[in-house]
């Protein structure tokens, strides 16, 4: 008997799961972004606020179907010109073959709902506005923001949490320093707990 291609879509949505990063999902994470954005992916403009750095704590997820790892999304903190407080969101990634199952929107609505619990007011990113704004992203807040590299103006977007968070925002959009060991600990342990509980997908 043949399944109907729209009711299995919706069964494999019910099979995937969002969940926590792990350091064991370390090489599937890296796997998938080669897949999805190549070697040149390091030469972004983004990851000039990434290299090196930790993302902002309790905000990387991934996706796991079938026990394969096939989604990923991180948050970083980051600062402007102006003292702003945010956080720069991405690469977000889905595997190609399991693109049409709304794993990419699954995390962008996990990722948007944990920012918000843990009291961020912000959020940027580099991207296309036909797709992200549909999550609240508009280019309208971030005229007068600059990325420490190349970067089309009408894809440097942004999403309030709190609103007019970026009120008076300008000026270059610089990595935030971790925070202490101790507040980062604290959020870790926090978060962990929550997802004990479990999280939706």
């Amino acid at each position: 008997m043949s399944v109907h291609p729209k009711k299995h879509v919706e069964d494999c949505r019910q099979l995937f799961a969002i969940r926590r990063e792990r350091r064991s999902d370390v090489a599937a994470r890296e796997s998938l972004l080669d897949q999805a954005f190549g070697t040149g992916r390091f030469a972004k403009t983004s990851e000039r606020l990434r290299e090196g750095r930790e993302p902002a704590p309790g905000l990387a997820f991934v996706v796991h179907l079938a026990g394969r790892l096939v989604g990923t999304l991180r948050l970083w903190s980051v600062i402007t010109g102006t003292g702003h407080a945010c956080l720069l969101l991405g690469p977000l990634a889905v595997a190609a073959d399991v693109r049409s199952l709304g794993i990419g929107a699954a995390l962008m609505r996990q990722a948007l709902s944990r920012a918000g619990a843990l009291g961020h007011r912000a959020i940027l990113l580099v991207g296309d506005a036909a797709y992200y704004s549909r999550f609240g992203f508009s280019a309208d807040k971030t005229g007068a923001l600059r990325m420490p590299g190349p970067c089309e103006r009408d894809r440097l977007l942004a999403c309030e949490l709190v609103p007019d968070a970026l009120s008076g925002a300008r000026g270059l959009i610089a990595a935030m320093p971790a925070p202490p060991s101790r507040l980062s600990r604290l959020i870790e342990r926090v978060t962990d707990r929550e997802a004990a509980i479990g999280q939706p997908a």
